[in-house]
């Protein structure tokens, strides 16, 4: 059960986007909407990843490159990018699909920061991720360097 939980690294979720979802425009979708949906998403990424309990440290780039439509169909992929000893990067992309027209557009990519807690609420070691594609070895690399961005970001703040 252990391999299992390990190799399902990968979360894909869609949802429809409802009139109660709207911004003040009442046309799309509210951006902070959004942003419950990626926290649910990286949690239940990190979730069924580690068969544990997580909570966001941190969230890293939100970027909205599109507006998404009152009406639209949203579709979340989430991977675990990178896994530390109790923390883990989970990275979101989001496509939205406009189903009058069939159109598609990429709206939304971040990256979460996710800690395993355990029982008593205090951190506890996730498992390893494992590396078996160019494409898995692209994503961890690339979040080192994000993690050692946020590292060195934080180390200059704290010096002012």
């Amino acid at each position: 059960m252990e391999d299992m939980i390990q190799r399902e690294k990968t979360l894909t979720m869609t949802m429809l986007m409802t009139p109660d979802k709207a911004n003040f425009s009442g046309d799309n979708v509210h951006g902070g909407e959004i942003l419950k949906m990626l926290d649910q998403v990286a949690y239940a990424c990190a979730a069924r990843f580690t068969g544990m309990y997580a909570v966001t440290l941190s969230v890293d780039m939100v970027l909205f490159t599109n507006p998404i439509k009152i009406g639209s169909l949203v579709t979340f992929f989430a991977s675990v990018n990178y896994t530390g000893r109790t923390s883990m990067e989970i990275g979101i992309k989001v496509i939205s699909e406009d189903v009058k027209d069939r159109t598609t557009k990429h709206t939304n990519v971040c990256y979460f920061t996710m800690i395993c807690m355990n029982k008593e609420g205090k951190p506890t070691p996730v498992p390893k991720l494992e590396i078996k594609t160019e494409d898995d070895k692209r994503r961890y690399n690339d979040a080192i360097r994000r993690k050692e961005a946020r590292t060195q970001s934080l180390s200059v703040n704290h010096m002012k």
